[in-house]
């Protein structure tokens, strides 16, 4: 027995009928299929609603494991955080300019020349800037685990050749090698954190990592701040020796973390992604199967035929994405963030005292992560355009007053109001555009692209930031620009630009499910309208 399917298309002005017969078997399972897709798509709109309805204390109810594991994936953002506050820091410890600087008579201070000072700060970006373009290729093959699991491995080695060297250039190279492991954990860590948790835990969860950069300068600043009287080698080497603190514990905890789900999705490892909802969440409070069901419908929205490739976030909507992604994360160095990752330096050349300076810049650090906490608040009500539009407009004009108190001349009221501008500058970067940043990482890139979409945006962060890195050192250098607080027109101007970008270009993606985000890009909605657009549950686009 047979039935008939049959196929209209379209030839000029006429309708052509074709007919051609199929196998009762093959109707039969055209027919399975059906209601295969229907029965999981079903369990799919559930698991969407749930997570819709659920308030901010029910997900971490529900989610607890989720959000234990997105802390220690979180933590290895500290290791980074931890060398580039620690080499600028070196930069203002006597004891590492007099055995390293060159001595200026004017100022009677030993100084590291303003090439070697940006050679140092930029050493580890060079170095990450390969390990995020090694991280989505690696990430999309092993997973995160296992390229996170590699990426501590290779940081315990690295440690040993910057404890041990004698020389600038040996102290240069040891920063690229240790910059290698950190652009798998910066790439990495946002697209993990939001993949293991639900919609209304991805704002906190992602934020943690701006968290974890404040403690690592905290850290970084309470140890030189102790050993800045200091004046043998000790003063240097106990905060680099300090660095083998993390990496093996992490990697302890790491080997029993889970694996995200969505990436064992993608691998159609679905028992494997069922077992992993059920370690990140309450089995009691959650259907597992639903989970795994909208992971599917998300995952077969974007199916291809082809493997991931850098190629294709270049392509069609991809493509916006992949440029929301690098513009928010380039345009952190462009908003006040060299400031803050010069704190001390900064304050140095404001003209308050060398011990002063550490005090600042520990408080500082100390302020920035208690803000870093505010944020979780407001960016989970107020939304993610919304506190990094305003958080940047008032960046902007604060570091405009920073240009201007520069300007009037130099006293003790002038350098106070430079160091305090400085210090507020630096901690509410941290309130709005930076916390609200990884949020908007963690969310824009399609499913099946994360891992490389994060690790090119990563590396658009460092393309910017390495030649900013030797503008910011030439113009506060004394053997530079010796600009000071007047830097702050620089990076107003800078700021005024990403700001205007992020207005017109910037969505709202507060509350917005994976397939929802993936059809409003499809879509094509302008940024500004995406707050007002209804997407229907059971829309597949």
């Amino acid at each position: 027995m047979s039935s008939t399917k049959v196929v209209e298309s379209k030839t000029g002005d006429q309708d052509v009928k074709v007919e051609r017969g199929i196998s009762q078997d093959e109707h039969a399972r055209d027919l399975d299929e059906k209601a295969r897709v229907i029965d999981y798509k079903a369990g799919a709109v559930e698991a969407e609603n749930a997570e819709h309805n659920m308030g901010v204390l029910e997900a971490v109810r529900a989610y607890p494991m989720a959000t234990f594991w997105a802390f220690i994936m979180s933590f290895t953002i500290i290791m980074e955080s931890y060398d580039v506050f620690l080499c600028g820091n070196f930069i203002a410890l006597p004891a590492f300019r007099q055995k390293y600087g060159v001595y200026i008579p004017e100022t009677d201070k030993w100084v590291i020349t303003t090439a070697w000072q940006s050679a140092l700060q930029v050493s580890g970006q060079l170095g990450a800037l390969i390990g995020v373009f090694l991280a989505g290729p690696l990430t999309s093959r092993i997973g995160y685990r296992w390229a996170t699991l590699t990426g501590l491995m290779l940081l315990n080695a690295f440690i040993f050749v910057f404890y041990f060297a004698e020389s600038l250039p040996v102290i240069f190279v040891s920063q690229i090698l240790e910059g290698l492991p950190w652009g798998i954990f910066i790439a990495n860590a946002p697209a993990y954190c939001s993949e293991i948790v639900p919609i209304k835990l991805r704002a906190p969860a992602t934020q943690m990592l701006q968290w974890f950069w404040a403690i690592g300068s905290i850290i970084v600043g309470a140890v030189t701040y102790v050993y800045n009287p200091v004046l043998n080698d000790s003063a240097f080497k106990i905060p680099i020796a300090l660095q083998w603190i993390f990496p093996t514990p992490l990697a302890i905890l790491i080997f029993f973390a889970p694996e995200s789900p969505w990436w064992l999705v993608r691998k159609g490892r679905l028992e494997e992604a069922a077992h992993s909802i059920g370690r990140l969440g309450r089995r009691s409070r959650l259907n597992v199967n639903e989970n795994v069901a909208m992971m599917r419908r998300v995952v077969e929205l974007e199916k291809t035929e082809k493997e991931p490739n850098f190629v294709e976030l270049f392509k069609g909507t991809d493509l916006y994405r992949t440029l929301i992604v690098c513009g928010v994360y380039a345009a952190q160095n462009l908003t006040g963030n060299l400031i803050a990752n010069q704190a001390v330096f900064f304050f140095e050349q404001a003209g308050v005292s060398v011990n002063t300076a550490f005090a600042l810049g520990l408080i500082t650090s100390g302020l920035q992560a208690i803000f870093v906490m505010l944020s979780w608040i407001l960016t989970s009500y107020l939304g993610r355009r919304t506190i990094y539009l305003w958080g940047s407009a008032f960046n902007v004009v604060l570091l405009i007053a920073l240009g201007i108190a520069a300007s009037v001349g130099a006293s003790v009221a002038a350098s106070n109001a430079q160091a305090s501008l400085g210090l507020i500058i630096s901690v509410l970067f941290t309130l709005g555009p930076a916390p609200a940043s990884w949020v908007i990482i963690g969310e824009t890139s399609s499913i099946r692209l994360r891992p490389l979409t994060t690790g090119i945006g990563r590396a658009s962060y460092y393309v910017v930031e390495i030649p900013l890195i030797f503008l910011s050192s030439f113009l506060l250098n004394p053997t530079g620009g010796n600009l000071g607080g007047k830097c702050g027109y620089v990076w107003g101007g800078t700021g005024l630009f990403c700001f205007v970008v992020a207005y017109f270009f910037l969505p709202e993606m507060r509350g917005r499910s994976y397939r929802e985000i993936d059809i409003l890009f499809k879509r094509q909605v302008p940024a500004r309208q995406w707050k007002k657009t209804v997407v229907d549950v059971q829309d597949d686009e």
